[in-house]
């Protein structure tokens, strides 16, 4: 399996991961995908395989023996939360799950600022989301341990791009050549934000189709232009799907709309049905980051193709890595 630019292994000639002595994310904080380079996505996908290679032998390990993680979520979340907690667990360390924050003193209007240096007192890691775009780099200003971004409002979610990333790796075998469509919401879609920017690393090609209303930032096409990406933008599937070897569908998201008629009249925009899959390349990859709303119809998920449920699985993997890797047990 290769991955990267210059055709790096993944399953290079590294030691394993239990005898290596490289500490490049110790005590650091994961707030964007920008921080990462190359190399460093090789050394975090080989953590996460002898990761999955432990987990689908022994279940657990102790590698976070006495190691306490809060989670710190001000937005619903279903995959990204339980992830973290069945990472760390499976890792042997605990947790302090905090996922309804109006149970918690931010009710009582707590700063962000103070919560996070409550939670360190008592955890080593802290995985927040939060609905407003900068709220992980603030929360790192001020913590004294790590703070990994789990989305941030409409600005980030590198945990999630990492394992987009590792998805299409594990999928399809290679980055460097694919052809990437991103489906749907891609104004609001932190996910394909941070995923473009990863993509970027690598010689693809990125298609954005979305209606009008929701296109890509054009600061972001801007980005991937002076990398050298090609890029394309419409508003029709059909137009790019029989070219396509990775296509990447998000919901239009409701909680990201002030008017609900606008919502109303986007929402059903694009719908994937084996019709529509009939039209793919065989080999062609689906994705989605989940949760659908209808976006993605229920009959494609015997195809094959379909990874969005593999690609859960995957990010178990990947937070179990970075998890290590930030406390240094890596």
């Amino acid at each position: 399996m290769t991955f990267a630019a210059n055709t790096i292994n993944v399953q290079s000639a590294r030691l394993p991961y239990s005898t290596q002595h490289d500490y490049r994310f110790k005590d650091k904080h994961i707030l964007s995908v920008s921080q990462f380079s190359v190399d460093d996505l090789a050394y975090v996908f080989d953590v996460a395989e002898e990761f999955r290679m432990i987990v689908r032998r022994l279940g657990v390990t102790d590698v976070l023996k006495g190691h306490v993680l809060a989670t710190l979520f001000y937005e619903p979340s279903t995959r990204t939360s339980s992830s973290f907690i069945a990472a760390i667990q499976r890792l042997g360390g605990t947790v302090i799950p905090i996922n309804e924050v109006r149970y918690s003193s931010v009710s009582k209007g707590e700063s962000l600022p103070d919560t996070i240096r409550t939670l360190e007192s008592y955890a080593d890691v802290i995985v927040l989301r939060h609905p407003e775009k900068g709220s992980a780099a603030l929360a790192a200003r001020y913590a004294r341990k790590p703070i990994i971004n789990a989305g941030d409002g409409i600005g980030e979610h590198p945990t999630q791009a990492l394992l987009d990333l590792f998805t299409i790796l594990q999928e399809r075998g290679g980055i460097d050549g694919m052809t990437v469509t991103m489906l749907g919401d891609l104004k609001y879609g932190r996910t394909v934000h941070s995923l473009a920017r990863l993509l970027s690393m690598f010689r693809v090609k990125v298609n954005y189709i979305s209606p009008e209303e929701l296109r890509m930032p054009p600061e972001l096409v801007a980005q991937l232009a002076e990398r050298g990406i090609e890029q394309y933008e419409d508003t029709a599937l059909e137009h790019v799907l029989p070219d396509t070897d990775v296509l990447y569908v998000t919901r239009i998201q409701q909680e990201r709309f002030s008017d609900p008629k606008e919502y109303d009249r986007l929402k059903a925009s694009y719908v994937i049905t084996p019709e529509v899959m009939s039209r793919a390349k065989k080999e062609c990859t689906l994705m989605h980051p989940l949760p659908r709303v209808g976006e993605i119809s229920m009959d494609v998920d015997d195809d094959p193709r379909a990874a969005y449920f593999r690609q859960m699985e995957y990010g178990l993997y990947i937070r179990m890595a970075i998890l290590a890797l930030v406390l240094g047990k890596a």
